[in-house]
């Protein structure tokens, strides 16, 4: 630990976005603090984690100003070059491809236990110092600093403290910021499954009335799943055997890619949208899932919360370049009001699109196939659409 009794920033939530927020700051400069309850388990090769992202190319970009992306790319992450999406109802397909916007991927596939581990393998060297176990108890705050207490009796005093432990973070109910949420009464059924036909590097897509069902490629030729299903409907899948499963598996997807063939066991999480009523309290920050959870039809939750982070970051830059303080109060606010905006914006956008092709309704099923077949054929509209999902 560092002899100084006060560091600039204490980030509280070691996963994907604490662990990354924690390195940005540290190599912008910051003296920075990790707090996390739990060390993450070591990233296993013959064990491939079943929560996968589908990361995009500006957050691809900051992992590599920070250092770690040639370690993430050269493990395993699956670039996947075209995206088809589709209504099972009717109408056109909505198609990206990389060759049409000029370039190598549209992004990747990548583990979640492998960003943590790769992230956590560059913090020493970055000097972030990690307390772990470090459980948050309570805290104490005034205008110049937040005094964080923890459970073991230790105490964390930093000029600003970041909620990043996740949507039941602990740091922002202490704090008392309220949140907004939306229970979607479905879950996500996650799996890796092999198809009788190659995933020609695709990320694929069709809406269902239960909900979205999406097959993302990984570099062995195998998919990952992630189907949004209703409550009840996700528990009968769970019960299934491999072959019955692997069976609804290729009916529910038409058998775009012929007869799946379940590779692993498979878990659902409940699917729900999350807002917080605000990103900022004196000086305590929410980033990633303690401010937003989105519905994964899109693939965008990590993404948005590693974009909180990269715009607090670049915020920090740009305030020390000045010789002015990055800490100060009106600075805060413009970065919460910017991403709290942004997050919200996409949080609906989301819960939109799941609310229009998830059910069966007959206006919806007689407009939504032909949106997305003309949203394709408008060239700006798709180029834009595309860049707002990467982030370019």
């Amino acid at each position: 630990m560092s002899r100084r009794q006060r560091h600039d920033v204490a980030v509280v939530g070691g996963g994907v976005v604490g662990a990354a927020c924690a390195l940005a700051l540290a190599r912008a400069g910051l003296d920075t603090v990790l707090l996390e309850a739990r060390a993450p388990a070591a990233w296993q090769r013959d064990q491939p984690d079943l929560r996968v992202f589908a990361f995009a190319a500006d957050n691809a970009a900051l992992f590599e100003r920070l250092g770690v992306w040639e370690a993430i790319r050269g493990a395993r992450a699956h670039p996947y070059r075209r995206m088809r999406v589709w209504d099972a109802a009717a109408g056109d397909e909505l198609r990206f491809d990389a060759d049409r916007y000029g370039r190598e991927s549209l992004g990747w596939i990548i583990e979640n236990g492998l960003l943590i581990d790769r992230l956590w393998a560059a913090l020493p060297a970055a000097g972030v110092h990690v307390r772990c176990p470090a459980e948050l108890e309570a805290f104490d705050h005034d205008d110049e600093s937040v005094q964080l207490r923890l459970a073991d009796g230790g105490r964390v005093s930093a000029r600003i403290a970041i909620a990043a432990d996740g949507a039941a973070s602990a740091l922002r109910r202490l704090a008392g910021i309220g949140i907004t949420r939306h229970d979607y009464r479905q879950r996500g059924v996650v799996a890796y499954v092999a198809t009788e036909h190659p995933h020609e590097d695709t990320a694929w897509q069709r809406f269902l009335p239960g909900g979205p069902l999406a097959f993302l490629p990984c570099g062995d030729g195998s998919s990952s799943i992630v189907w949004s299903l209703p409550d009840d409907g996700a528990e009968q899948m769970l019960a299934l055997d491999d072959a019955s499963f692997g069976d609804a598996l290729t009916r529910a997807f038409d058998a775009r890619l012929g007869a799946v063939r379940p590779l692993t066991r498979r878990v659902a999480f409940p699917l729900r949208r999350q807002l917080a009523d605000s990103l900022l309290t004196g000086r305590i920050l929410l980033v990633g899932d303690a401010a937003h959870v989105v519905h994964p039809l899109a693939g965008q939750g990590v993404n948005l919360g590693l974009r909180d982070v990269a715009a607090l970051a670049d915020a920090v830059a740009g305030a020390r370049a000045r010789g002015v303080d990055w800490a100060s109060p009106h600075r805060l606010r413009r970065w919460a009001r910017q991403r709290r905006s942004e997050d919200t914006l996409a949080a609906w956008s989301f819960d939109g699109i799941n609310r229009a092709y998830s059910n069966d309704a007959l206006l919806p099923t007689l407009l939504r196939g032909h949106a997305l077949g003309l949203a394709g054929r408008i060239p700006p509209l798709a180029r834009a659409l595309w860049r707002h999902a990467s982030g370019v």
